[in-house]
């Protein structure tokens, strides 16, 4: 389980101060939740959420221990090093939104074709309870030419989850290489 601790302060020289002493920032909220702004050890989090396998994962905050998601992060733009991350609380039976990951599995035909295969949507937005939650959407690539693609309308969402993204959207393609 991750440990964090609770800001007193939400100041800017309180942040900075945070963030010299290793800590990475956070905000965690949710329906029927109050936000907290946390703070956690930046290289214990990125260690944890490179190991963690499920979408959903246990923080531990002061003397509280909440389910939550990764729902968005700042980087710096020259260091690109994790400034903030912000993540929702996924409570058991609350219809809300979330992110989730696309995976590829597979080696599309365009490669060899000289196509090269793109991401246009990393992650989805779905409408779900969080125990109907996926963990991923891994989708097969290996039939994709140059100039196919796979959209939004080809995946199939498990049961109890909404895809909230146009059914017109392309998730991965294979494009011609320049």
């Amino acid at each position: 389980m991750l440990e964090g601790i609770v800001r007193e302060s939400i100041g800017k020289k309180a942040a900075k101060a945070l963030r010299r002493d290793g800590y990475l920032l956070a905000n965690i909220y949710g329906k029927g939740v109050e936000n907290i702004n946390a703070a956690f050890k930046s290289n214990e989090f990125i260690k944890y959420i490179r190991r963690k396998e499920k979408l959903i994962f246990d923080v531990k905050v002061g003397d509280i221990t909440l389910p939550v998601v990764i729902q968005d992060y700042q980087r710096d733009p020259v260091t690109n090093e994790i400034l903030h991350v912000d993540l929702r609380v996924a409570s058991k039976g609350v219809l809300s939104k979330y992110l989730v990951p696309v995976k590829t599995v597979g080696t599309p035909i365009g490669l060899k074709n000289k196509g090269v295969l793109i991401f246009s949507k990393k992650r989805l937005l779905v409408k779900a309870k969080a125990e109907d939650l996926p963990d991923a959407f891994t989708l097969d690539v290996s039939k994709l030419d140059v100039g196919d693609s796979i959209l939004i309308r080809d995946i199939e969402a498990p049961e109890g989850v909404t895809l909230m993204d146009a059914d017109r959207v392309s998730v991965v393609g294979v494009i011609k290489a320049k």
